[in-house]
């Protein structure tokens, strides 16, 4: 099964978050003008939709969290692997930047 691309679970990831902020906002709505048990029963389902975009909010920060300890540490191995490639690499992106620097 092929991983979804980064900009696809972030379009996902921005939509579902929209979806359960404009369900919240709605129930809310809803309990402002309503009355009794039925008022009750609409802003708690908008808490629970709240509490759901929060959920998936930390389990979005966990997994970019661990991506990024997972690129942190290939390029700490790749460094120590190929510590003269690593330096020219280096090197070759500094001269790079600073030509476009003096060019401005």
């Amino acid at each position: 099964m092929k991983e979804k691309s980064i900009r696809d679970r972030e379009e996902e990831f921005v939509d579902r978050v929209k979806e359960s902020l404009d369900e919240a906002e709605r129930m809310l709505q809803q309990a402002a003008e309503a009355t009794g048990d039925k008022a009750e029963e609409l802003r708690e389902s908008a808490m629970r939709s709240l509490r759901r975009t929060r959920e998936h909010l930390y389990s979005t920060q966990d997994e970019l969290m661990a991506r990024g300890r997972r690129a942190a540490r290939a390029t700490d191995d790749y460094v120590h692997d190929n510590p003269w490639r690593a330096i020219g690499v280096a090197g070759l992106m500094g001269v790079l930047i600073g030509a476009i620097i003096c060019r401005r």
